[in-house]
């Protein structure tokens, strides 16, 4: 599931919108097109790649895609698992990659067509700079192509397609600091199709002590993610379902990957949390909550965060009720009785699992209400009542 991009500005983010959240970022003149949603064929959910459907010109956005290989006049992409291999002209499953004149090229460099201050919190982050705020970003392309996504809008359909903004790198960092953030986002749509403009405002925002975070699937090559760590402060991962054969049915992915991602984040010392959506008839299952939960405890250990998140009916599964809360909590039990510490309840107001409890005393140590932080008693990154480390970055 992807985060919100906002209700004031999606999409079509106005000058008015803007220069109300203090960003005055030039809109760029090209056309806007028809929303196009791709929808699968002949049953299947998995994209294809698209012949002859290049720009007939590279535009003011587009830069040389870092991860590629030549091979026998084609051009293969290197940045995720997809490995798109692509014929001259061609367009890659995730719409923002092209092969022009024996190169492989992103659209979607310095063009963002999301731009939002959020609260750290709606990432979701719970342990990472709590009751900060993030300068956050989305551009438009995905990896896969989940059923249930939420931004469906931006994620399925070509840059071309949307109104977009003339952001660069040194532009975004600039604004993320007169906006006070503490972070930097790459959010909204997979930030994976926008891997070289997240690599170079990265390196620029740490010049300028603001973090660097990444809102992704995970689905991303060895690779790459070591050149994105080198400048990321904090990861969050959707683990979409615990076997290929969910994956692909409900998302067109694969799972190994992104286990890989997550024991890489780890290993690279990058503060990593995770979301599971459970979504009706896919994913509520509690043996296969368990054996998730097993698999992180063994792997990356008890510390890290898991949020379960609600889902409700939207895009292509609007047939579906909302997740039971009466599973979510019970999965919530299993993975504390599985070992980990931090669980939480998403995309449920007002509950008491959205909280940050003590893993020693029990006593609530963080309490929110939405997005915001009304109390947090972690005081040097201790519970402020036991003294037991709380896992995190607080400060």
């Amino acid at each position: 599931m992807k985060e919100p991009a906002g209700q004031a500005c999606f999409l079509r983010m106005s000058r008015r919108d803007l220069l109300k959240a203090g960003l005055v970022c030039a809109i760029s003149g090209f056309p806007c097109r028809a929303l196009a949603a791709w929808s699968p064929s002949s049953g299947r959910n998995e994209k294809t790649i698209t012949l002859n459907d290049a720009p007939e010109k590279l535009w003011e956005w587009s830069k040389e895609v870092r991860f590629q290989r030549a091979s026998a006049g084609n051009v293969q992409c290197l940045t995720c698992p997809n490995m798109c291999l692509l014929p001259p002209n061609a367009r890659s499953r995730c719409q923002s990659h092209v092969h022009k004149d024996g190169k492989l090229y992103t659209l979607v460099y310095g063009n963002p067509c999301a731009v939002h201050v959020d609260p750290i919190e709606k990432k979701p982050f719970y342990h990472f700079l709590p009751g900060t705020r993030s300068f956050s970003i989305g551009t438009t392309g995905c990896s896969f192509h989940c059923l249930n996504c939420q931004n469906w809008q931006i994620s399925q359909v070509k840059p071309e397609d949307v109104n977009c903004y003339a952001l660069y790198p040194e532009a975004a960092v600039e604004k993320a600091v007169e906006a006070k953030c503490r972070t930097i986002a790459f959010t909204y749509n997979e930030p994976t199709t926008a891997l070289e403009y997240a690599l170079d405002t990265f390196r620029v925002s740490r010049k300028r002590n603001v973090r660097g975070v990444w809102v992704s699937n995970g689905f991303i090559n060895r690779e790459p993610l070591l050149e994105l760590c080198k400048n990321l402060s904090a990861a969050r991962i959707d683990v979409k379902g615990f076997s290929d054969e969910m994956y692909r049915k409900l998302n067109a992915g694969r799972l190994g990957p992104v286990l890989e991602t997550l024991k890489i984040l780890k290993a690279e010392g990058v503060w990593l949390e995770m979301i599971v959506l459970i979504v009706p008839t896919y994913t509520d299952r509690m043996e296969m909550v368990k054996q998730m939960c097993g698999w992180f405890l063994k792997n990356l250990g008890p510390d890290y965060p898991v949020h379960f998140l609600r889902f409700y009916p939207q895009y292509k599964l609007t047939h579906l009720p909302p997740t039971s809360i009466s599973f979510l909590e019970e999965a919530r039990k299993t993975a504390l009785s599985e070992g980990l510490h931090h669980v939480y309840v998403g995309n449920v107001p007002n509950a008491e699992s959205n909280h940050t409890y003590c893993p020693g005393c029990k006593k609530k140590i963080v309490n929110r209400v939405g997005f915001s932080v009304t109390e947090n008693r972690v005081k040097n990154g201790k519970c402020g009542y036991c003294g037991r480390r709380i896992a995190g970055v607080w400060a």
